[in-house]
């Protein structure tokens, strides 16, 4: 965290109202495709948190989402297998990661977001491009950037991981018949930033999938009594502010959670609290396993060969 610029409750309700002015957006157009999950998530990183790694260059977070969607976007409109258009996307944003040698791990959610949800209106970029430029605006303006060094290189070798875990998960949920929980943007997110935290611990993965799975199966529950989005909306950021002091955690993806509640097709709706704990178990106990017992190996076998 940028501790030059500690977040208060000016910060809070900066980002809450930003989050909330979306969701009246999407109600005033009744298009839940303005509804955006990752840019509430980016939004309490990059203004509450001040994640360094996320403000080392405030001008991708405007490049890189923008980049990602529309990639996703325009494979989504194309006439091919959804497992394909999953797989197409995912390679395609670590490649551009890796030629702008910049990661902006939120970015993936907004790649897979369009294909996940079968997003077709315009309205889904014309939101992306909106919204982003205004996270990247308030990030120049107030200067939540200061004192961070804008030298930042991606860890490739965490990319090779990251892609086979991904890929492993989706090849089992198409073997089984569970296409739709191929990929869950905010896991797949949070599967990025795992693997390159400095320590990761078998209670960490299991306060992960803890929350997450909160998260969104308090999402679903309000979703089931509560129609009017915007007191939907504001009962998820109350919620989701004291489901992370609870468990003594900044995981941005929190609250992304909730919202997928508007974009998911509604017969899947009741679905995402099981498939979140499923799809979160899986990846995050694939992200123990390879750092407690795969990494180290490859450390000390790479110290022997050079």
């Amino acid at each position: 965290m940028n501790t030059s610029h500690k977040p208060s409750i000016y910060h809070y309700l900066l980002a809450f109202v930003f989050i909330l002015l979306m969701v009246v957006v999407a109600t005033y157009f009744q298009d839940p495709e303005i509804v955006l999950p990752e840019v509430a998530a980016l939004t309490v990183g990059l203004w509450i948190f001040q994640e360094k790694a996320w403000l080392r260059q405030p001008d991708k977070i405007f490049i890189l989402p923008s980049l990602t969607a529309f990639m996703g976007f325009g494979l989504n409109m194309l006439a091919l297998p959804y497992i394909v258009k999953i797989v197409l996307v995912l390679v395609l944003m670590l490649l551009v990661m890796r030629v702008v040698n910049y990661s902006l791990p939120p970015a993936l959610a907004t790649g897979f977001l369009p294909i996940v949800t079968n997003a077709h209106a315009w309205s889904f970029i014309y939101a992306i491009l909106a919204t982003t430029f205004v996270l990247m605006l308030v990030v120049y303006l107030l200067k939540l950037n200061k004192g961070i060094d804008p030298k930042g290189k991606v860890n490739t070798r965490m990319m090779y991981p990251y892609a086979l875990i991904s890929l492993a998960w989706i090849v089992i949920a198409y073997y089984t018949g569970n296409e739709q929980m191929a990929v869950i943007p905010p896991i797949a997110v949070v599967l990025y930033e795992s693997l390159n935290m400095k320590m990761y611990s078998l209670k960490i993965a299991i306060k992960q999938v803890a929350i997450l799975t909160l998260a969104i199966s308090i999402g679903v529950l309000l979703y089931q009594f509560i129609e009017h989005w915007l007191v939907l909306a504001s009962l998820f950021m109350v919620l989701m502010y004291g489901l992370s002091q609870l468990f003594k955690m900044r995981v941005p993806a929190v609250y992304a959670f909730p919202f997928l509640v508007y974009v998911f097709p509604a017969e899947k709706v009741l679905n995402l609290p099981i498939a979140t704990f499923v799809v979160a178990t899986f990846s995050f106990g694939a992200v123990y396993v390879y750092r407690a017992y795969v990494q180290p190996r490859l450390v000390v076998e790479n110290k022997v060969n050079g």
